[in-house]
């Protein structure tokens, strides 16, 4: 009798166990009781469910990095190799949708099969350098705006898509760095060219204000003008306490200081 106690209250132990789970933080629980699914989810904490007719479901909500290696299209028909990124989360209010209609698989079912139409929608309207240069991130932008228009109402979130690594063909990779090095050391011709057009205006500015102050100058100065000047002089001179010879014709001074 004892024996069947003991086995009873282990039985029960193991029920109450197998009935008891707990959601963790970056998830969500979906309740499926008699398989008909709950559109409340259960947040992080632990939860204690009828495990004969009722399972939780646990379903991921945190930023998910998916990394694929792909060869997209090119507006001249050349396919080009890249590994990308995409950066998408469950949204937590959607996660009953999202395992009615697509299960837990829905990385493969959606997120994938979504991407690689959206890519190479997007990619076959670029030329293939321009994936290379600075088109990149208008290309990734352009991805993940037209996942965001066909998964949001899913129930996922794309936040980003990223160009990883591109591997163009040689001879055209050769054409690009060659003509990114052309355009660099036009831009720099640019910028010596500039910088002597400014130092020309700089001395034509400069040599036009000396000749404006010459003009002054020359205008200013009259009869009147020196004569007052010697008359000042010397006035000047008369002070001085050192010996001096003075000659003159009368308008313009010879000084010999002893």
């Amino acid at each position: 009798m004892r024996t069947w106690k003991i086995a009873g209250c282990v039985l029960a132990g193991v029920l109450w166990l197998s009935g008891c789970t707990i959601v963790r933080q970056g998830e969500v629980g979906v309740r499926r009781t008699l398989g008909r699914l709950d559109d409340a989810t259960i947040n992080a904490g632990p939860r204690i469910y009828n495990p004969f007719i009722t399972r939780i479901i646990k379903v991921e909500t945190q930023t998910r990095n998916l990394e694929i290696t792909l060869s997209l299209p090119s507006k001249e028909g050349l396919n080009v190799s890249t590994q990308i990124s995409i950066l998408y989360r469950v949204r937590p209010e959607m996660a009953p949708v999202v395992v009615e209609e697509l299960g837990l698989d829905y990385e493969r079912i959606a997120i994938l099969s979504v991407f690689r139409s959206a890519a190479a929608d997007v990619s076959a309207q670029y030329l293939a350098r321009d994936m290379y240069t600075n088109g990149r991130g208008e290309i990734e932008h352009a991805i993940a705006e037209r996942m965001q228009e066909l998964l949001f109402d899913r129930g996922f979130e794309i936040e980003a898509v990223l160009l990883k690594s591109i591997d163009l063909p040689p001879n055209l990779f050769r054409a690009i760095e060659a003509k990114l090095e052309a355009e660099q050391e036009a831009q720099r011709m640019e910028f010596v060219l500039q910088q002597e057009q400014l130092e020309a205006s700089r001395r034509q500015i400069e040599a036009e204000g000396i000749r404006e102050s010459n003009k002054i100058l020359s205008e200013g100065i009259t009869e009147d003008l020196i004569r007052w000047q010697t008359i000042e002089a010397f006035r000047m001179l008369s002070t001085s306490p050192n010996a001096k010879i003075i000659i003159t014709d009368g308008n313009s001074p010879i000084l010999l200081e002893q």
